[in-house]
């Protein structure tokens, strides 16, 4: 019996493809939990609902959503949340990884549709769903699990929206945990480099830049999106977790854990 059996974890941007959302869900549905995967290609999502049932016999509800600035964003997350809780009668964990942004534009040629695209696909949408999932988790005492970025951290170039998305995450992510330790519900944000499609894409078009970043992974690799990143979200939402809420966690290949 795996250590999230009988559990429930909503993982936004989970849909079946290369990238860290899939490589999450794989790491929960072994260790037996059941899923609420959400994003915004329902074929996606449909594929990965079918290959981890039955890979891992578990139950997957699979609900497309995006969150833009369009007014029934807040509404269609709203329900997302009422629809996990009928299905499964709990909620335990929150993973917000989904994330849009238009990188490689420039801070001078940003437009205010680019803008958005990164900070209400990131940042409202975290803040929509934490709000949401708030009554359950308090119920379960569960955890909340935010993805920022080094982009943030370090300032990359290119990615002014993605990178203001990211940071407002982590502030914001240390307000809950502040704010929900009485109820018992643990936050904390992932900084991860993992290799995904998204990453390769980056290496073709910046090759000089991704060779950069890899030497400075001391182990000289990107992380694996279920072994390194989606392990570290199960260590994170299972019960026995002690790692003090609200701290920032950043996971580079092969580096482990460094707060």
């Amino acid at each position: 019996m795996g250590i999230m059996q009988g559990r429930t974890a909503i993982i936004t941007g989970g849909g079946k493809a290369k990238s860290i959302g899939y490589g999450i869900a794989t790491a929960y549905a072994k260790e037996g939990a059941n899923l609420v995967l959400t994003g915004r290609n329902m074929q996606k999502l449909l594929d990965a609902k079918e290959e981890l049932e039955r890979l891992y016999g578990i139950r997957v509800l699979a609900l497309q959503a995006d969150v833009t600035p369009a007014n029934e964003s807040e509404d269609r997350v709203n329900e997302v949340v009422k629809t996990a809780a009928d299905t499964f009668g709990r909620i335990d964990v929150l993973i917000n990884n989904a994330q849009a942004s238009a990188s490689g534009i420039l801070l001078s040629m940003q437009t205010k549709d680019h803008f958005d695209l990164g900070i209400y696909s990131g940042l409202y949408a975290t803040f929509y769903y934490m709000r949401a999932c708030y009554p359950y988790l308090k119920q379960s005492q569960g955890s909340v699990i935010n993805f920022a970025s080094g982009a943030g951290l370090f300032g990359n170039a290119g990615q002014c929206s993605y990178a203001a998305a990211k940071e407002g995450i982590r502030g914001l992510s240390r307000v809950a945990a502040t704010e929900w330790g009485k109820d018992s519900i643990n936050v904390n944000v992932v900084c991860p480099l993992a290799m995904t499609s998204q990453l390769e894409n980056f290496k073709a078009s910046y090759p000089e830049a991704y060779e950069k970043n890899l030497k400075a992974i001391p182990m000289g690799r990107f992380g694996d999106p279920e072994a390194d990143i989606g392990r570290v979200c199960v260590l994170l939402g299972s019960r026995d977790f002690k790692y003090m809420s609200g701290e920032t966690i950043t996971l580079e290949g092969g580096m482990g854990l460094r707060p």
